[in-house]
């Protein structure tokens, strides 16, 4: 029996890896004689460049770089001499993670340190840019990043704008004379489709986990469509609302191409064609519900799988509201774990202990 283990990351406690293998462990446990083929899965959000890396080759280079707060962060990112591109995760320097839940004020938090990871690759001869921008804690549209990368967004006194959303109300000119990567072949992955304003835009469908309340929302919008009428594109665009308008600045004013970022792992992973060979297919995250059928990373595992006929389970650490929509969408089964948790250590163990019992159903049908 051949199985594919594709699993998303269990967000706070899990990798998409750490996952996969403890799926693995438990499937070999009941089913010893199995070929069990474990692929990284994510959706261009944390973890996607730590899930790619050993398919893309390169080498990590880590530099310091402002965090979102302003104040110096260690980051990451891939770099491979022989295609000349930069892998570069947003979340490495402007990520939700890296700041406490109660200094979450995406009011002034930046995409600043990602400018210097993207100044840091062009330095370093990188002319190919893969960004993947999700878990991001800021709002700014990608100001900090513009500014980073030598633009100068002016307010009427002249003087460069202040970090976060809330320079953008400042702003009033932009030169962009010095701007560095125009010239640059950038691919930017996010599953995200917002637009940068309005009632489905970044700041109100993210701006409340970021630390927002609704009126901060409500400013944070008008903030960003003052930005786009200054900078002459369109604020309703489909996908310009990912990362806090990051996708915005990163499209419009670098030229960038919006592509899936689940899609994107699994065409660097081979994702098809390991499916199209086996006899099922395990995918999951953290918590399925029915937002997992929105072009999340399983669902599209699901897509590839249903082409060529293969049963799909979804392990999942829970399930949520709406979780009978992805039986609805064609999985065969979701199991939640035996043993929530989001105690890394424990998950990891309850991964496997739910895998090797459901193994056992496996085995009766085999």
């Amino acid at each position: 029996m051949k199985i594919v283990v594709a699993m998303d990351s269990f967000k706070g406690s899990l990798t998409s890896m750490q996952a996969g293998d403890a799926v693995r462990r438990g499937i070999l446990r009941t089913l010893p004689d199995a070929e069990v083929t474990v692929l990284p899965l994510a959706d261009g959000g944390e973890g996607t460049i730590g899930a790619i890396a050993d398919h893309v080759g390169g080498t990590t280079r880590t530099v310091t770089v402002r965090g979102p707060l302003n104040t110096p962060v260690r980051a990451e990112y891939i770099f491979s001499q022989n295609t000349r591109t930069a892998y570069i995760e947003m979340a490495k320097a402007s990520g939700l993670t890296l700041i406490k839940p109660e200094e979450r004020d995406p009011f002034i938090t930046t995409t600043y340190g990602t400018g210097e990871l993207i100044s840091d690759a062009v330095m370093n001869g990188a002319e190919k840019l893969m960004i993947c921008i999700g878990g991001s804690a800021t709002n700014d549209g990608g100001a900090g990043m513009l500014q980073a990368l030598g633009a100068k967004l002016l307010d009427k006194e002249g003087r460069n704008i202040g970090p976060g959303a809330s320079g953008l109300k400042d702003l009033c000119s932009a030169d962009l004379k010095g701007l560095k990567g125009k010239d640059l072949d950038i691919t930017v992955a996010s599953d995200v489709t917002s637009p940068l304003c309005g009632p489905d835009g970044a700041s109100f469908v993210y701006g409340p986990q970021k630390g927002a309340s609704e009126e901060a929302c409500q400013k944070m919008d008008e903030w960003l469509m003052h930005y786009a009428e200054i900078s002459g594109f369109d604020p309703f665009e489909k996908g310009t609302g990912a990362a806090g308008g990051m996708s915005f600045a990163l499209k419009n004013f670098l030229g960038a191409r919006l592509v899936s970022g689940a899609d994107m792992v699994m065409d660097i992973t081979g994702a098809e064609r390991e499916i199209r060979g086996c006899n099922i297919v395990i995918t999951g995250e953290g918590r399925m519900d029915g937002q997992t059928v929105n072009g999340k990373a399983p669902y599209r595992i699901l897509q590839i799988a249903k082409r060529y006929g293969k049963p799909v389970y979804g392990i999942t650490g829970i399930t949520g509201e709406g979780w009978e929509r992805c039986l609805e969408a064609g999985f065969t089964g979701i199991v939640p774990l035996i043993c929530p948790t989001m105690v890394t250590e424990d998950a990891i163990k309850s991964v496997e202990e739910t895998a090797a019992e459901f193994s056992r159903t496996l085995q009766v049908s085999v």
